[in-house]
């Protein structure tokens, strides 16, 4: 891809436009309290320190729907649920019902007068990895920017923005009295929202290295066979800061249900893991398909994509002996 286009690629405004005065008017329902401030997800599920700007954050989807988790989340024991809060925000609910795609996190994100943040970047949101971020924006100023890949963005309220924010970033609000707040939505990138991408995009969309998801059922299906079930997965496979997902050495690993979350544990760590539609294959909650893995006679499929690459591993698994 050349320098043009990969520069006219950080950020692109989707078709849908939402009612600003709604969506700000829906703000007073959930402000009569101080938020929490922004945290920090970290690998294997540990919340880091709080953000040392004025950057608060009320969750709306979170893991396990807890209402007062500030961060992004990741794969972990429990899918993403919404919280109390969104209860509260009928039409923003309504918004986020209609997008095509599955939902992860979802936060109302509050900038405060002032309030720089260090640039950083966010690589899981990548075309690649099948992940993206969204911003509706509910109340804005002038002074408070995103500084994406170089590059100043005021998005206004009631637009739906994509940016790449796996490229260097920050935000800064040189305001002395406004807070910008934003709606940020975190989904996985399907056919059906690449639709709401401008024109100019659609090329890249279906023709580039991106990863389209496939929608998968509302309802957790039936693990195809007793449990619990065990296995050898490659160590890097649950690690999702690992290049090399389906390299390393061969670590025990259990697939067995908790209450009704189906749940993939390993290294100490366990991951809730979803069907994707209508393939066999299972996906981690809080993950696009960019790791997915398929039981079959006498094991397990692995597979990893990027973009349009595909890779797999076959390794021995079965229920456990009773």
């Amino acid at each position: 891809m050349n320098t043009s286009l990969i520069a006219a690629t950080e950020a692109a405004q989707l078709s849908p436009v939402f009612d600003a005065d709604k969506l700000a008017a829906e703000l007073a329902a959930v402000t009569t309290h101080t938020w929490n401030v922004q945290r920090t997800h970290t690998y294997g599920g540990q919340v880091g320190r709080p953000a040392a700007i004025d950057w608060r954050v009320l969750p709306l989807r979170s893991l396990g729907g807890d209402p007062e988790r500030t961060d992004p989340g990741g794969p972990g024991p429990q899918p993403f649920a919404p919280t109390r809060w969104l209860s509260q925000l009928p039409y923003l609910g309504g918004i986020l019902e209609s997008v095509p795609a599955p939902l992860n996190a979802v936060r109302l994100m509050a900038l405060g007068p002032g309030a720089v943040s260090d640039p950083h970047r966010d690589p899981k949101y990548r075309l690649d990895r099948g992940i993206v971020r969204l911003h509706i924006p509910i109340v804005t100023d002038p002074a408070a920017v995103l500084v994406l890949n170089g590059a100043e963005h005021c998005w206004q309220p009631g637009a739906l923005w994509y940016g790449d924010f796996s490229r260097e970033h920050l935000v800064r609000n040189t305001s002395q009295t406004a807070t910008r707040v934003h709606a940020v939505v975190d989904a996985l990138l399907t056919t059906d929202l690449a639709a709401w991408f401008p024109d100019s995009w659609q090329h890249l969309l279906t023709h580039g290295e991106v990863l389209l998801n496939r929608t998968g059922p509302a309802e957790i299906s039936a693990w195809p066979g007793r449990l619990p079930y065990e296995a050898l997965l490659p160590s890097g496979f649950a690690d999702f800061e690992s290049p090399a997902p389906l390299d390393g050495s061969l670590i025990p690993a259990r697939i067995d249900r908790t209450g009704d979350v189906l749940v993939l544990t390993v290294a100490g760590h366990a991951f809730a893991l979803v069907p994707v539609d209508g393939t066999g294959e299972f996906r981690f909650s809080g993950w696009s398909e960019q790791r997915t893995l398929q039981p079959e006679s006498g094991g397990l499929t692995l597979r990893v994509r990027r973009g349009r690459a595909l890779a797999d591993r076959h390794v021995k698994a079965a229920p456990r002996a009773s």
